[in-house]
């Protein structure tokens, strides 16, 4: 398995897809359960085949990524061949960016000594969607970019 399994949640969420997944097998349901009841390892390996088709999809179409922590905002470009990033720091420690009025801080105190703005962009070490998976995996959550933008049309002006 390249990626990780999805939850029983997901699948449930998914139901038609991995339904239209298994008739491209020629599996239908009776199939199935012949299989999950027989075959239990084979039932494995059809989830697992099928959550790795589902986050190769999502990782190809994943452009930016946020990771907030306490006092840090971690925001990824993730482009073709490398990933950029704006890494933003509160030096004041009562600041928690996991709360609204964190945010609100932020956008008050940008451009003071309060906040570090860190730069960078680096080449993918493999390949790309392995290691936008290793970020999720760190606590990254897929973003629309907004706040990516924000951030650094500002720092560009």
């Amino acid at each position: 398995m390249k990626y990780k399994r999805l939850t029983k949640e997901q699948f449930e969420e998914l139901h038609k897809e991995f339904t239209n997944f298994l008739a491209t097998q020629s599996i239908d349901k009776a199939e199935w359960d012949k299989i999950k009841s027989d075959k239990p390892e084979v039932a494995e390996q059809e989830l697992d085949v099928f959550s790795d088709l589902i986050w190769e999809g999502v990782l190809s179409n994943a452009h930016y990524l946020e990771h907030f922590s306490k006092n840090h905002i971690f925001l990824f470009h993730c482009q073709e061949k490398l990933i950029q990033s704006i890494v933003l720091k509160a030096l004041e420690p009562q600041v928690d960016f996991m709360q609204k009025d964190g945010l609100q801080w932020l956008s008050d105190n940008i451009f003071t000594d309060a906040v570090e703005i860190h730069l960078g962009k680096k080449e993918y070490q493999g390949e790309r969607n392995p290691a936008i998976f290793d970020l999720i995996k760190e606590g990254a959550i897929l973003s629309d970019g907004q706040l990516y933008l924000q951030i650094n049309g500002i720092i560009q002006s």
